[in-house]
């Protein structure tokens, strides 16, 4: 399936149904596998990413910023659902660049745009 270009922006990937950040904080390494298979790669990553817990009544979510097109987002998105199984939900939205600023500099310096 080809994946839709846009203009990038800013996504939260957010996996609920964590009861612990313990837990939370364990799927960080299989999802970076995901996102950059060969840490030892020459910069950049395709897709500028982070991590990041939000605390929840009901345990805590692992959120992965992103900052890519909606369609390669939710491409990740569909990548990590697959990886955490049907025990956790897996939600995609857009997000103000707030607290992901560090991804749209990465993406500005990464391409060239100052």
């Amino acid at each position: 399936m080809p994946v839709v270009e846009d203009e990038p922006r800013v996504y939260e990937i957010r996996i609920h149904g964590c009861p612990t950040a313990l837990e939370a904080l364990a799927l960080q390494d299989p999802i970076e596998r995901l996102l950059c298979p060969d840490p030892d790669h020459a910069p950049p990553c395709e897709i500028p990413w982070s991590f990041t817990l939000a605390g929840e009544d009901t345990g805590t979510t692992l959120v992965l910023g992103v900052y890519t097109s909606c369609g390669r987002a939710a491409h990740v998105a569909d990548r990590v659902r697959t990886l955490v199984g049907e025990t956790r939900s897996v939600a995609v939205r857009e997000e103000e660049a707030g607290e992901w600023e560090e991804l749209v500099e990465q993406y500005r310096i990464e391409k060239g745009l100052g």
